[in-house]
């Protein structure tokens, strides 16, 4: 019976795999996510959309199941502040239907044609600023401003009351107005490590 026994626990270990430390993972969103709407504790489905291959043998095929949580999200600010979102991913279930514990960290993520990355430091994906897109709105206005003092005046200072009104408004659109939000939609991928082995059976 020992033996029995014995014997059953040398092929259970034989057959289990490890994912090592350090390993990447693309997962690709199976619904949206964006700091508009997204709440602390809302799920987020993914699957993989690469395989995880340990010497040789799939272990982790690709359309596996996984989990995750949003752990943080804030959204853009009018003044100053960038949107920020964190997710925290937490379960991968094989197609065996075995669901393992899973903590791998997020690396990149699809820019989404912003500039939209991961903060190493915290893990979270931070949305770039929006000083270059402010400035040309308060230049387009401006401008516009002057013409349409210059013509309404017919001299140069109508068309300076006309720039400084234009300024005006620009800044005070740039005050109002909320800059970029982050934006992971449906299909994004993001390119996950693991920081510690995993086991899977």
């Amino acid at each position: 019976m020992r033996l029995a026994i014995f014997a059953f626990s040398i092929s259970a270990l034989q057959a289990a795999s490890v994912i090592p430390q350090g390993s990447h993972v693309l997962l690709r969103l199976v619904n949206s996510v964006t700091t508009r709407t997204a709440r602390e504790g809302d799920r987020v489905y993914m699957k993989t959309a690469t395989p995880i291959v340990v010497n040789g043998e799939f272990v982790v095929p690709v359309d596996s199941y996984v989990q995750g949580v949003v752990s943080h999200s804030r959204r853009s600010g009018r003044v100053s502040g960038r949107a920020e979102l964190a997710i925290r991913i937490e379960s991968l279930t094989l197609p065996t239907g075995q669901t393992i514990q899973i903590s791998p960290q997020l690396s990149s993520v699809d820019s989404e044609g912003t500039e939209q990355k991961v903060e190493t430091k915290e893990g979270a994906v931070q949305q770039g600023g929006t000083k270059g897109i402010d400035a040309e709105h308060v230049a387009v206005l401006t401008g516009g401003g002057a013409a349409l003092g210059g013509l309404t005046d017919r001299s140069w200072k109508g068309a300076g009351i006309g720039a400084g009104a234009g300024g005006a408004v620009g800044a005070a659109y740039v005050l109002l107005t909320r800059g970029r939000e982050v934006d992971l939609r449906q299909g994004s991928t993001l390119d996950v490590v693991f920081e510690k082995a995993v086991t899977v059976q």
